[in-house]
């Protein structure tokens, strides 16, 4: 009888294994073409100043890369932490770090593991790994004075999940440019406008084995960005299931945001792409969050960085 039984529960668990390992070799992300309006607008950039990268030690012994501006105007006693877009590095954020030192501020602008210098490129070790080496990278660049940090989409959405975590206090206020909270939140345009492809039934597959304790699969790509072939060689063409766990809001953004007690500003482009900007503020506001969200006008997603008026809009929310 006991051998039937066991016959009988296989039988029901083959088809269920069947299908995981299905999602899992054949559910990953499909190629997606470049996207104009994110590739762009970089090739028009000077980076002729772009300070060399200098290291800090994370917990692991890593090296994570980053990129040092001094105020180049009366310092004002305020450090800026830069983090950039997903697929990017602190090469993106140039043009916001120099228009900040310019208004005397202390700029340090990372390379978030995973990305440019720091770490395997696509890869990070664990879920929370991120938040580790923001904390590590804090302590190991001491600073007298006030602290920020100011996240671009990708990170500003890991900047608000940084506001929900019992760290957030490294920090004094938090500045999110354009900042993705969620693929279901009501920020953000259906498929988010070509950007990333996004391999759904490889990441359910994931997140199920993931609650077995099982994560030996996590280095798995599960999303694809829409880089063109010069963009692809220089930055981080695709995430891991960790990566793209960890650099952005946890699934349940809401509680994410309702755990948020530091000062937050939020900036979106009138004419962004990617996310809806006229849904932010209620949002936030249903969400309890105390921020003020400034809509730029002719700012597109990655023109909220980079145009100059965009800048100036930037540099007064971090006043």
């Amino acid at each position: 009888m006991a051998h039937k039984l066991l016959l009988a529960i296989a039988s029901l668990a083959l088809p269920g294994v069947a299908a995981l390992a299905s999602a899992l070799w054949l559910g990953g992300p499909g190629p997606v073409a470049p996207l104009d309006s994110i590739n762009a607008p970089f090739a028009e950039v000077d980076f002729s100043a772009l300070p060399a990268p200098q290291h800090a030690t994370a917990r692991d012994g890593v090296a994570l890369a980053y990129r040092a501006y001094p105020p180049t105007a009366a310092p004002n006693g305020t450090r800026v932490v830069l983090l950039h877009g997903s697929s990017a590095d602190s090469r993106s954020m140039h043009p916001l770090a120099q228009a900040l030192a310019a208004a005397g501020f202390a700029v340090q602008s990372l390379d978030v593991r995973g990305h440019g210098g720091s770490g395997q490129r696509g890869h990070i070790g664990y879920i929370g790994q991120l938040e580790d080496d923001l904390e590590d990278f804090v302590r190991a660049t001491p600073w007298q004075g006030r602290t920020m940090l100011l996240g671009l989409s990708a990170g500003g959405g890991f900047a608000l999940r940084f506001a929900a975590d019992a760290r957030a206090g490294l920090f004094s206020r938090y500045v999110l440019l354009a900042p993705f909270i969620g693929q279901d939140a009501p920020t953000a345009r259906p498929g988010l406008d070509g950007w990333v492809s996004v391999g759904v039934p490889r990441i359910v597959a994931l997140m199920v084995l993931n609650r077995l304790g099982v994560t030996g699969l996590n280095h798995l790509p599960v999303t694809e960005f829409g880089l063109n072939e010069a963009a692809q060689r220089m930055l981080t063409p695709r995430y891991d299931f960790n990566l793209a766990t960890n650099y952005r809001p946890r699934l349940d953004y809401m509680a994410d945001l309702r755990a948020v007690r530091q000062p937050v500003q939020v900036l979106v482009g009138s004419d962004d792409e990617l996310f809806l900007p006229d849904q932010f503020a209620p949002l936030l506001a249903a969400a309890g969050v105390p921020a003020t969200v400034t809509v730029v006008p002719g700012a597109n997603h990655i023109g909220v960085s980079l145009a100059p008026a965009a800048l100036q809009s930037v540099v007064q929310a971090c006043q």
